[in-house]
């Protein structure tokens, strides 16, 4: 994805797919384009709200074409303590949609992914590597 109208369009390819339950990590480094991309794919569904990095909140809640979406940034993601207390686990209830920048960064405590999209900074734009782990996942890619 060379751009932000590049990314913008793929985001509005995959809001058709989605489905709930699903868990899409969301991997890159700073700028990479993953906060981008979950703004895109919130306004392909219809969200017209503003969507905000949860970068200290760790999560953002939303509602959109009939899905429940959970934005979590677990960049400043330290403590399984704290994980345990936020009542995360709870998010991941097999309905709601959950986002997750920086999955690194709670392993061993987020379920399994469906979905992963590593983005990459090259010189001329943005590479972005889809990966498939699940059923959900594949079909969802497969439609793409």
């Amino acid at each position: 994805m060379p751009d932000e109208a590049a990314t913008t369009a793929f985001a509005t390819r995959l809001a058709a797919h989605l489905q709930p339950g699903m868990v899409v990590y969301l991997r890159g480094n700073l700028g990479a384009g993953k906060t981008t991309m979950v703004r895109a794919l919130l306004q392909a569904l219809g969200y017209t709200g503003r969507v905000k990095s949860p970068t200290y909140t760790l999560v953002e809640r939303y509602e959109a074409g009939g899905l429940h979406l959970r934005h979590f940034d677990l960049y400043r993601f330290r403590d399984a303590e704290e994980w345990e207390g936020s009542g995360f686990r709870d998010e991941f209830d097999g309905q709601n949609v959950c986002l997750v920048e920086w999955p690194e960064q709670a392993t061993g405590l987020l379920p399994a992914a469906d979905i992963s999209f590593t983005f990459e900074i090259l010189q001329d734009g943005r590479e972005v590597l889809l990966h498939a782990y699940s059923d959900a996942g594949q079909k969802c890619l497969n439609a793409l």
